[in-house]
């Protein structure tokens, strides 16, 4: 399946108070609880299919939460129902926007997060459309809200991009401009973002676009690792930097 050619529209006319989450899957940590992060799977999988890999991580402090999107008509694949965050036809900057979808899973994230210990810190991270949903909620947390305007009370202290995009692309800068706690927080939130020069399902040029949109949006603190030639998958080296970055931008176990 390739997002970067549908020319299928968004909006399924789903109501929301008729979707389910699906089973929610937790890693708890070996060592000291120092952060919780939720991590999204991508269209059509499930959260188990990434509780298994982030259990091997060697990151002791950390607990992840791994919930499975409830099942709904996407565009992308003529209305056919699978797991899905939220509508989705079309990658570009004039296709539209499934906000209803985006504010609904990445409340429901912030929701999983709020009830994780005061000093802990909090997390969100994905692959594919589920980075997406993660990006989405860094720009909740950067304006303190919602796309519907709904407050967004959750303190992220970083967010995990795997060959996804970031929605809401072309009103962002100018939703950014002026709002001057919007671009502190943004520019205190580290991002990390990872993508393969030869995915064929979410271009590399909608990874590197997101990034520096984001980048000149406010979100300062990101970083872009771009690994040539790999596909929409995931490889040690990329999990190894995950790692790597987690524990310096968390200051996991003193580092």
């Amino acid at each position: 399946m390739s997002f970067s050619g549908s020319t299928a529209g968004s909006g399924s006319g789903t109501t929301r108070t008729s979707l389910e989450f699906g089973r929610t899957h937790v890693v708890r940590p070996k060592g000291k609880h120092e952060a919780t992060i939720v991590w999204l799977h991508g269209l059509g999988d499930k959260g188990s299919s990434w509780s298994q890999l982030l259990e091997s991580f060697p990151l002791p402090n950390v607990k992840w939460i791994c919930p499975t999107a409830p099942t709904r008509p996407v565009a992308a694949f003529g209305g056919f129902p699978c797991t899905a965050w939220f509508d989705v036809g079309d990658i570009s900057e004039d296709a539209p926007d499934d906000l209803e979808g985006l504010d609904f899973s990445a409340a429901h994230v912030a929701n999983l997060l709020s009830t994780e210990p005061a000093d802990v810190k909090l997390c969100v991270g994905g692959f594919s459309m589920g980075a997406a949903t993660a990006l989405y909620s860094a720009t909740c947390h950067a304006f303190s809200q919602y796309g519907n305007g709904s407050p967004y009370r959750v303190n992220l202290s970083a967010v995990v991009g795997l060959s996804g995009w970031l929605p809401c692309l072309r009103t962002l800068r100018r939703r950014m401009q002026g709002v001057n706690d919007a671009i502190r927080r943004a520019a205190s939130l580290p991002i990390l973002l990872c993508h393969g020069t030869g995915d064929d399902v979410v271009a590399y040029q909608h990874g590197e676009k997101s990034a520096r949109i984001l980048s000149s949006s406010g979100f300062q603190n990101l970083t872009l690792r771009t690994y040539e030639g790999l596909g929409h998958y995931t490889i040690p080296e990329e999990t190894d930097e995950i790692c790597r970055w987690l524990s310096a931008n968390l200051c996991l176990g003193g580092s």
